[in-house]
C-alpha cells in the first residue's frame, strides 16, 4: 500500500478514490481487500505508459478545479470528498484528493458543500504558491454539479435544511463576495472528479483519460 501512496501522490490520480479505500482498511485488511489490490495492480501493469504531461500553454495560466462528493459510501455512513485542480481546462491535474469527510452529511447537498469547502481551501493554497512564482493569478475557478450546493454557496439566507451545517464550512460564500473563488455548474457527466470518489468505470477513464494524461 506503501508503493501505490507513493504512485498514487506522485503521478496517477486515477487511483486516488481506491488506494484511498484501501487506506481505511490497513489495521484489519480482509480477503475482499486483497483482491483489490491485485485488480489495482493488473491496472498498473496494463497502464504503464500513462504518465503527467506538461505542457507550454498559449494562454494565461487559469486555476479550474473540480469538486465532488459521494454521499454515505462508507461503511460508517460518512461521504467522501474528493477534488482536482489544473492550470488549465485541458489538464493534466497539479493537485488531486479523496478524503472520507469528519462527519456524517445529512442529505446530498450537505456532502457536497463539504467537499466544496475542502477544494476552495486547496484552491487559497494553489493561488497562493502562483503568487509566491509570480504568476498572474488571483483566483479560482471551481466546478460543482449539484445545484443545491451551488446555491447554498451563494446564498447568505440560512435554509431549514442547511442551518445545521458547521458554521466553518460557510467560509466559501466570503470567498465569493472577495472574487477568490468562483462556482460554476458541471453536468455530472462531465464532472472529473468524480474519479476522486467513486469506482472508476472502464468507460470514465477512457472519457476523462485526455484530461488526466494529456
Amino acid at each position: 500500500m506503501g508503493s501505490l501512496i507513493y504512485a498514487m501522490t506522485c503521478t496517477r490520480p486515477d487511483l486516488c478514490w481506491v488506494v484511498t479505500k484501501l487506506s481505511q482498511n490497513l489495521s484489519n485488511p480482509q480477503k475482499s481487500h486483497w483482491t483489490a489490490v491485485k485488480h489495482v495492480l493488473r491496472y498498473l501493469k496494463g497502464t504503464l505508459e500513462y504518465e503527467l504531461c506538461y505542457r507550454k500553454c498559449k494562454d494565461n495560466l487559469t486555476l479550474q478545479g473540480y469538486s465532488d462528493a459521494d454521499w454515505a459510501d462508507s461503511s460508517d455512513r460518512r461521504s467522501t470528498s474528493g477534488y482536482c485542480f489544473s492550470l488549465n481546462s485541458i489538464g493534466p491535474p497539479i493537485s488531486w484528493k479523496s478524503k472520507k469527510q469528519s462527519t456524517v452529511a445529512l442529505s446530498s447537498c450537505e456532502a457536497e458543500y463539504i467537499a466544496l469547502a475542502l477544494a476552495v481551501q486547496e484552491s487559497f493554497y494553489l493561488t497562493q504558491l502562483l503568487k509566491d512564482l509570480k504568476e498572474a493569478c488571483q483566483s479560482a475557478t471551481i466546478f460543482e454539479d449539484n445545484q443545491g450546493t451551488i446555491a447554498l454557496s451563494k446564498n447568505p439566507v440560512n435554509r431549514q435544511r442547511a442551518k445545521h451545517i458547521d458554521i466553518r464550512y460557510h467560509f466559501i460564500r466570503s470567498a465569493q463576495e472577495t472574487g477568490k473563488v468562483t462556482i460554476k455548474y458541471c453536468p455530472t457527466q462531465d464532472m472529473i472528479a468524480d474519479l476522486m470518489t467513486k469506482a472508476a468505470t472502464r468507460d470514465k477513464l477512457q472519457k476523462f483519460k485526455h484530461y488526466i494524461f494529456g
